[in-house]
């Protein structure tokens, strides 16, 4: 079957999202080291991907962990900084696809506010076809449900999806549903597998 729509991760394939590095660099490695073994910050935004209010749950987390609440109000206030830099290459791609008539997809774990914050400093995050954000759908990737939500809204399933996600286990649960995948490691090898696929030429994922 032909392909029929191109699906793009969004956090480490067309935005940068390096947590530790951010605060690596705002508060040293060792201090960084200390508040995320303290502090459940990865279950923290799976609540806020899944839908949880960004400022609510911040102030309720600092509010949980006093002794890093300095660090959680950075994590607030300076949340866009963690969500850089654009990928440029990535960018170009989706473009070059919707050019040529292809659609293209978003399917990604983010939270409802983050979301409308990253969209001000990104506008390419308002132009995608169809937009499958986890905060609005309530349930977050690698859940089969989110598969399943994308498949009935857009009435495609199977090899006529591509998708493209940084991380093995969304790479996984989108393979057990027939879906074509790609596991981004970087824009290249994505622009390189899109040229294989015969959905755009060299030229084009240049």
């Amino acid at each position: 079957m032909p392909i029929k729509a191109v699906i793009f991760d969004i956090g480490n394939v067309l935005i940068g999202w390096q947590p530790e590095d951010f605060f690596d660099s705002v508060i040293g490695e060792d201090r960084r080291r200390g508040f995320f073994a303290a502090v459940d910050l990865h279950g923290m935004n799976d609540k806020i991907d899944a839908g949880a209010n960004f400022h609510d749950t911040l102030e309720q987390t600092a509010k949980d962990n006093p002794d890093w609440a300095t660090e959680i109000t950075i994590w607030h206030e300076r949340w866009i900084d963690m969500a850089a830099p654009l990928i440029p290459h990535s960018e170009r791609l989706m473009y070059a696809l919707q050019a040529k008539g292809i659609p293209v997809f978003s399917l990604t774990n983010f939270g409802i506010q983050t979301y409308d914050l990253a969209a001000q400093s990104y506008p390419f995050m308002r132009k995608f076809d169809r937009d499958f954000i986890s905060g609005h759908m309530g349930v977050i990737k690698p859940d089969p449900v989110i598969y399943q939500m994308l498949e009935d809204e857009s009435g495609l399933s199977g090899d006529a999806l591509i998708f493209a996600d940084d991380r093995q286990d969304n790479i996984d649960a989108a393979n057990a549903r027939g879906w074509r995948t790609h596991l981004f490691e970087g824009p290249q090898g994505w622009a390189d597998r899109l040229v294989s696929e015969g959905l755009l030429s060299k030229a084009e994922a240049a």
